[in-house]
């Protein structure tokens, strides 16, 4: 059996991927390794690997020199020691999730001649792995046109976005009965790291929702720790039955529940959405200079599975009005659903793995 060395930033969105693939490849019967930044005592507790290697990672600011300098020595300091640590692995491949704490251990890989893989998860090929597809024999796409990604047709291969166990275990929930009798529920995340901007306008949106949606209305809200306690203050007064967090570990089952989910647009979220199949009011992270999460969102919105709000337009009225029209047609919502689970690759994370396992026996 092979080693393989995972590599991700520390936040879910580059986490829950590469833990998807090491599940499957566990189950074959591999041994993993993790490499990854700081950030992830927050979200890898869960993750299988035997050790848990973290690595110093920047990202690099070209308009401010001095900053680029630290980053530049830190990224240094980070290829050493990822080095150091690959050279005493001896990996047969390594496979790098995106974002810039990749870069240190994907480079020191290949000035070890270790063979490896990227994975794009999002809809535009993002600047890490742009910097770094040269180094890979492989690139593997979540979605099928993927911006920037054009030059490499040699080296991509269509996988998809693979998801945790977790979620393949709750994939086949059934959309849940929405009627005058039943509660409504809502779900709403902003990603492993929570988003200002929902804690800002979610309660004023549900607490103008018509009384008879709100009187039956369980709202599941992850936000950030400093927004906890004023919006629960909101909620209460309200008189709206909420369980807020700022972090969820059983994300995956409380969107298996949900009537709608509101979130943020990022990969592994449209992946989640996808495989699960929810109906989701899309918030996409604005100021993005690639606009990633803006793409990905109007992927699932062209197919009917979700609507596209832009965070620059969105308000307490337009969001309420928005949930109220949707919530008033369950025969929408259901085929909503039924559109964003259209767009799933059940298969994702064994297409990934069996190309990792080949990349292995290639090099």
């Amino acid at each position: 059996m092979s080693k393989f060395v995972m590599v991700a930033g520390g936040t879910g969105g580059h986490l829950f991927p590469a833990q998807a693939l090491a599940e499957e490849l566990l189950r074959r019967g591999h041994t993993i390794y993790l490499m990854t930044d700081a950030r992830a005592k927050n979200y890898g507790g869960d993750f299988p690997a035997v050790e848990t290697i973290i690595v110093p990672a920047a990202t690099p600011n070209l308009r401010h020199p001095i900053k680029a300098l630290k980053a530049g020595f830190t990224i240094l300091g980070g290829v050493r020691k990822a080095h150091k640590a690959l050279k005493r692995i001896d990996p047969d491949a390594i496979v790098g999730f995106g974002g810039y704490p990749t870069f240190p251990p994907f480079l020191a890989a290949s000035l070890l001649g270790i063979p490896g893989v990227l994975h794009e998860a999002n809809s535009v090929l993002g600047r890490a792995n742009r910097a770094l597809v040269r180094f890979c024999e492989k690139l593997a796409l979540g979605f099928d046109e993927t911006k920037y990604a054009e030059p490499y047709s040699n080296k991509v291969v269509l996988t998809g976005n693979p998801v945790r166990d977790m979620v393949h275990k709750v994939a086949e929930t059934p959309y849940p009965p929405l009627g005058p009798d039943h509660d409504v529920r809502i779900t709403v995340f902003g990603g492993s790291q929570g988003a200002q901007v929902f804690s800002d306008v979610l309660p004023g949106a549900i607490a103008a929702l018509p009384r008879e949606l709100r009187t039956r209305l369980k709202l599941v809200q992850q936000c950030r720790d400093e927004d906890l306690q004023r919006m629960v203050e909101v909620y209460a007064q309200a008189r709206v039955s909420v369980e807020a967090a700022t972090f969820f570990k059983d994300l995956p089952r409380l969107i298996s529940k949900s009537h709608l989910v509101v979130s943020r647009a990022g990969a592994l979220t449209v992946a989640e959405m996808a495989a699960i199949g929810r109906p989701c009011i899309y918030v996409p992270l604005p100021g993005s200079i690639d606009q990633d999460q803006l793409n990905n969102a109007k992927r699932m919105e062209a197919v009917g599975g979700g609507v596209v709000m832009e965070q620059a337009a969105l308000s307490p009225h337009s969001l309420a009005t928005k949930i109220t029209e949707l919530l008033a047609d369950p025969a929408q919502l259901q085929q909503m659903a039924a559109n964003a689970k259209q767009v799933g690759v059940p298969d994702a994370v064994q297409r990934l793995a069996d190309l990792t396992e080949q990349t292995a026996k290639a090099g």
